[in-house]
């Protein structure tokens, strides 16, 4: 394994909010979880120093949200230290030279998650006083789901706990909260480990939609194309959070004590869209009115039916049935805060935060383009 530092300034780097301000907007955070007093003497001590002093190591930080936990970190002065695979980026694209370039401020190193000596021999080199997990499997599938939302992750805490980590700090999904897809249930096994544990205190943070989640049909539509959604264009509404505005709240969460031992759910700042309101939103800021093409949502189940049915002859066609339905899942159950007393999703429930709206997001990729925002495996229209 490969260590290196690179030395560099955070010129032209800010933060969204200081540390100390977690909200912007409306975000309060849900009920947290008991934790032994053995845990919680003497474990916060880099709470009292300069963020100069303390190390925080993360993994997962080549990845979209990654990117820019990193980029907050070290724009409020962090000891920061990347954890990167040898090939990184969508498709493996990205080289070590490439790695380290991307990442000048930072120390990088080059291992593996899945291999606990690989992840014990970079923490040993930089004792981290937090982890930051950004760790989420590429497809979903569920080969995929277990090895890098469950055991990658665990072995992320595990390692932490044995280089003398105090917290750790778990970016989830918001979607675990009706877990019906092979990856929600492999985050959760992580997310109940993580709160049992007695040896590390936590912030489990739990986003909505992505502003890149919603970019998929940019260009189809500036081309002239249709907005493609299921049923009537209601059933799945989110509040969107930027890249920017979600990396902020993350690193909030390695100095304020208000976020520790919590869970997290946030989205950005705004009323919650649903796909025809989506719809309206980017014909509207385009000056032309909305073109719609909807989808029964009964296609899906067709199709979902048809993979799982050969999947019992054809194993391969296994995480074909579990794309499609991910690929329901997210147009029909929207990203809220999620009441299963009721069974309902609760948009003023929701807590909010940041800067970044869902309209200037549309604003600036209508003018400038996607650059940055591309979904690589987890692109569903194309």
């Amino acid at each position: 394994m490969a260590s290196t530092r690179q030395a560099g300034s955070a010129a032209g780097a800010r933060p969204r909010t200081s540390s100390s301000a977690t909200s912007t907007a409306a975000w309060r955070p849900v009920a947290g979880h008991s934790r032994s007093a053995r845990c919680e003497a003497g474990k916060a001590d880099f709470r009292t120093k300069s963020p100069e002093d303390v190390s925080v190591m993360v993994a997962g930080g080549t990845g979209y949200i990654g990117r820019a936990v990193v980029k907050e970190l070290v724009s409020r002065g962090y000891k920061t230290t990347v954890l990167a695979r040898e090939k990184s980026g969508i498709g493996g694209v990205e080289g070590k030279a490439e790695t380290v370039k991307r990442f000048e401020g930072t120390a990088v190193e080059f291992g593996d998650v899945t291999d606990t000596a690989s992840l014990g021999a970079a923490m040993g080199k930089h004792s981290p006083d937090v982890f930051v997990c950004c760790l989420a499997s590429r497809t979903g599938g569920k080969k995929d789901s277990w090895l890098i939302d469950y055991q990658a992750t665990r072995n992320c805490m595990d390692e932490a706990i044995k280089a003398g980590a105090s917290h750790f700090v778990l970016l989830s999904a918001i979607c675990v909260q009706k877990p019906l897809l092979e990856f929600q249930h492999a985050k959760l096994k992580f997310e109940e480990e993580l709160m049992a544990s007695d040896e590390i205190t936590h912030s489990i943070v739990r986003p909505t939609a992505f502003f890149k989640s919603l970019a998929g049909q940019v260009e189809s539509v500036k081309k002239g194309g249709p907005y493609v959604y299921f049923g009537e264009g209601d059933l799945c509404a989110c509040k969107p959070i930027s890249e920017r505005d979600l990396a902020s709240f993350i690193v909030n969460c390695v100095s304020d004590e208000s976020m520790v031992n919590k869970m997290l759910p946030i989205g950005g700042p705004g009323k919650a869209y649903t796909p025809r309101e989506q719809a309206d939103l980017l014909f509207g800021l385009m000056g032309e009115k909305p073109k719609y093409f909807p989808v029964p949502v009964s296609l899906m189940d067709g199709i979902i039916g048809i993979f799982e049915f050969f999947s019992r002859w054809f194993p391969n066609l296994e995480d074909t049935a579990e794309f499609g339905k991910i690929g329901k899942y997210y147009a029909t159950e929207s990203m809220l805060v999620y009441d299963p007393a009721t069974g309902t999703y609760d948009a003023d429930a929701t807590p909010e935060y940041g800067e970044d709206t869902l309209e200037s997001f549309f604003r600036n990729a209508l003018e400038e383009g996607l650059e940055g925002q591309e979904l690589g495996d987890q692109a569903v229209f194309k």
